[in-house]
């Protein structure tokens, strides 16, 4: 049952992507084709509201309330994401050895840290939520019911290689009430 509605939560996030599909080439065999996806400034916004609508859908389906963007969260993702390349691996600290907690404080957010989701990927925002979702340990960072703001970022190398941040807190003097 849990299975099943991970699945239909799935489906529903990529129902949310579909908005703005990302071109797909077919090869000779009928399988896709792996492409780079290339995101400009000007995609920004988009992209941003693209993952927090599809990290608000699942929240939704699990009766949790919704999320929405916050500018610190957002500079903080956006440092560690540039950090991560310039160390050329998807972890949590920082090349000065900070923590997600040390660098949300630095980018001026008072709230609660409630988690940080990394990776180091090809794929695309929408991609990239699904297979968060399907690991138990960012999937309960996903689901937590203390969060109510998130910060979305991304560093992509020349290469196409995209390395995906996203930050969750809870505003200072929220009620911390489960779901």
């Amino acid at each position: 049952m849990q299975r099943r509605a991970l699945v239909l939560s799935m489906i529903s996030v990529a129902g949310v992507a579909a908005c703005e599909p990302v071109p797909m080439r077919m090869g000779e065999d009928g399988r896709p084709v792996p492409s780079v996806y290339r995101i400009s400034d000007s995609d920004a916004p988009r992209i941003q509201t693209r993952m927090r609508d599809g990290i608000n859908t699942l929240r939704s389906q699990n009766g949790l309330s919704q999320v929405q963007l916050n500018a610190q969260l957002t500079s903080a993702a956006a440092t560690h994401a540039r950090d991560m390349s310039f160390q050329s691996r998807p972890w949590h600290w920082g090349s000065d050895g900070s923590s997600p907690m040390q660098r949300t404080r630095r980018a001026g957010y008072r709230g609660e840290f409630v988690g940080e989701l990394v990776s180091e990927t090809f794929e695309t925002e929408t991609e990239t939520l699904n297979a968060w979702m399907l690991e138990r340990e960012t999937r309960r960072v996903i689901l937590d019911p203390r969060a109510r703001e998130l910060g979305v970022a991304w560093h992509q190398d020349p290469n196409g290689k995209l390395w995906w941040a996203v930050v969750l807190g809870a505003p200072a003097g929220t009620q911390m009430a489960g779901r």
